[in-house]
């Protein structure tokens, strides 16, 4: 298949919008390589250096020759928005069918029909869909002149966590003709990344490796071990940074947090995670420099490209040094110079070791499942699943997928309900957990030298790459300061404490209801819980390390924290006002929380009754893993004693989880008054607690 250098270079040049664009060193080389069949290409670059283009421009070049539509398997298709409008502008037609667009499957599938898609683009997650295999692959048939896969990385081990579903991509691989054309790429590849993408793409495959090097970053390592010591620094030195730019955190409420702390500061900044309803108007408004700065969680990652982007902050240090390469190359690609930091904290790897821990399933979570599937021939739904084993919902997702990726399948989903196979599951699987476990702690590991590092950090970074450092050179960039405004810091200690978190009430009970109770479907409204508060988040910045320390080290809540709620229920003002206070009982702790309630009561000038009793023990609320559960603990569990004092009531916990605990006792209190049940609890439990 002969290759046209002018129309390629026409190409980029359209894709581009400028009219004098050449191509970078190897994009040319690669465009051949594919266009020529010359075989499986796996090309490794930097981020920024322009791998669309290399698959967008060669997908012209064979259609312009008659060849058959391209597929691309990418995790980043919601990122994808400015590839496709180059691709767009090159007169590739890019097409996509993902869970967002299910009003268009069907245009999609009828273009795919009449050959009028250039590119398809799906997610690895497409791939298990039985719609998608049934309608739009059998529509492209045989046809498929070019196989994409992006981030390849993720095929790989390095992958596991991030997107599981990679690993069918080795099946289709396998049983594809020889000569189908096939580029792998990812900005990310070591020399075990590469051996396990040979394994899986095949031994011939072409490895194309440029330069890791990114000349434009400064790079910087920062330890400010407090959270109000990190906020009071980008406070400081945020808007003084020209340009825009993302400060990275590891947490959803990190990112709220962090940005509101930004705009208290006069900054314009936004949260950004994979709860963020406008995520595309917010990746648009950074784009357009109409914000400051995106406080983001991972899920602004792999495929986001601002080429002036002028600096990359975290605010805490992440998982790996792959991570953190790929994050922090966001920034500078197309500046002469922009600032790569990092600061780092006490909480980051209590953070990032909850992920590691929670990663794959133990031996005994996954009996427990396979034990209720043995006595269910046919099926149970996830729910149904939740109710008789003690797992998390995240953890029963992860696991249930994970089995069914194995080859042969121990689990597979037959409409709604999961069935067991007749398959065993092999000790390679528990092998290759433990080796992931030991991997990401290297990493982890690994991570935290980066952080001590005084110098040499872009030299690390290659290196651990398995790249060639060279001869590094930066920009002359002056390093920004590593201390922050003392003045400031006791600001955002203020700000941390100030803060307080919404508790909604449950409106339903869980799947099959409370038995012993009585109860199901729907909680009537006159016998919810109002809208409740907590404090903080247990164990975090502010209020949590003292709730944490009252809870296990004293065996006492300081007055502060009396204080603290008296001043959070000033500002809360619940309408109609509580005119007496009770609280949850506990048979472990049996003075903790009515001591602290009867604090709170007198410094509010209300009256106390405990008229919450505990009629068994039962195992501790934390020790049930999901909601289900959670709720079936308590079934029976609580009732009233004596009197209930008239008018509404503050419902005082020390954490609050699943929220099951207010609610049945919410629902027991209103079960004997009319009057509104406000639940008001210290602190609200988070990973790792």
């Amino acid at each position: 298949m002969s290759y046209d250098p002018r129309r390629a270079l026409d190409l980029l040049r359209k894709g581009t919008g400028l009219s004098d664009a050449r191509f970078r060193d190897g994009q040319e080389e690669a465009i051949r390589h594919v266009v020529e069949g010359q075989g499986r290409l796996l090309l490794v670059q930097r981020t920024g250096w322009g791998k669309s283009f290399v698959y967008f421009i060669a997908t012209r070049l064979l259609r312009d020759q008659g060849k058959g539509p391209a597929l691309l398997i990418s995790p980043l298709l919601s990122l994808m928005r400015n590839q496709i409008a180059a691709a767009e502008r090159m007169g590739v037609r890019a097409f996509t069918i993902n869970s967002s667009n299910i009003e268009q499957w069907e245009g999609v599938e009828e273009e795919l029909k009449q050959d009028e898609i250039d590119i398809l683009l799906i997610s690895p997650e497409r791939l298990t869909n039985e719609r998608f295999r049934d309608r739009a692959l059998t529509a492209v048939g045989g046809r498929v002149a070019l196989l994409v896969i992006d981030e390849a990385h993720c095929i790989s081990d390095w992958g596991h966590d991030f997107r599981p579903n990679y690993r069918l991509i080795e099946r289709i691989v396998r049983n594809a003709p020889k000569n189908l054309r096939l580029l792998a790429t990812t900005a990310t590849a070591n020399k075990r990344v590469q051996k396990d993408l040979r394994q899986a793409l095949g031994p011939s495959l072409t490895v194309q490796r440029g330069d890791l090097h990114r000349p434009s970053l400064v790079l910087q390592t920062i330890r400010l071990t407090t959270q109000a010591e990190r906020l009071a620094w980008l406070a400081e030195h945020v808007a003084a940074l020209p340009g825009n730019g993302i400060v990275y955190v590891l947490t959803k409420r990190d990112a709220v947090q962090v940005a509101d702390w930004l705009c208290l500061h006069g900054l314009e900044a936004h949260a950004y995670s994979s709860d963020t309803v406008q995520r595309e108007e917010l990746e648009q408004a950074l784009l357009a420099n109409e914000i400051k700065v995106l406080v983001a969680t991972p899920a602004l990652g792999m495929g986001f490209d601002k080429p002036d982007l002028a600096f990359v902050i975290h605010y805490q240090a992440p998982g790996s040094v792959v991570t953190y390469y790929q994050q922090v190359g966001r920034a500078g690609r197309a500046l002469d110079a922009a600032h790569g930091v990092l600061l780092s904290g006490e909480e980051e790897t209590e953070i990032t070791g909850y992920f590691i821990d929670s990663a794959f399933p133990s031996r005994e979570e996954v009996e427990r499942v396979v034990e209720a599937l043995e006595t269910h021939p046919d099926g149970l739904t996830q729910p149904q699943i939740l109710a008789e084993v003690n797992i998390s919902h995240q953890r029963l997702k992860r696991t249930l997928k994970l089995l069914s990726l194995e080859s042969p399948a121990l689990v597979v989903k037959q409409g709604s309900k999961w069935q067991l196979t007749a398959a065993d599951l092999g000790e390679a699987f528990w092998e290759r957990a433990e080796r992931l476990t030991r991997l990401r702690r290297e990493e982890q590991r690994q991570m935290q030298e980066y952080v001590s590092l005084e110098s040499g950090h872009m030299e690390f970074l290659i290196s651990a790459l398995d790249g060639d450092p060279g001869r590094v050179e930066g920009p002359s960039l002056p390093p920004l300061p590593t201390q922050a405004d003392p003045e400031r810091v006791r600001e955002a200690e203020a700000f941390l404490k100030r803060t307080s978190l919404p508790v909604e009430p449950r409106k339903q009970w869980p799947p099959g209801g409370l038995p012993i109770y009585k109860v199901k479907g729907n909680i009537a409204e006159e016998r919810r819980a109002q809208p409740g508060k907590a404090l903080c988040v247990w164990g975090d910045a502010g209020w949590g390390g003292l709730v944490r320390r009252g809870k296990y080290s004293v065996g006492l809540f300081a007055d502060e924290l009396v204080a603290a709620c008296a001043d959070l229920v000033q500002q809360w003002s619940p309408d109609p006002v509580p005119t007496w206070v009770t609280c949850i009982p506990s048979r472990r702790h049996p003075d903790l929380v009515p001591d602290f309630a009867q604090r709170l009561a007198n410094r509010l000038g209300l009256p106390f009754a405990a008229v919450l009793v505990r009629c068994e023990d039962r195992p501790e609320q934390k020790k049930m893993a999901n909601s289900t559960r959670q709720a079936l603990n308590l079934d029976g569990a609580l009732q009233i004693e004596g009197e209930l004092p008239p008018g509404p009531v503050f419902l005082i916990d020390d954490m609050i989880d699943s929220r099951w605990t207010m609610t049945v006792a919410a629902w027991l209190i209103r079960s004997k008054t009319s009057d509104e049940v406000w639940p008001l609890a210290l602190a609200l439990t988070g990973p790792g607690r």
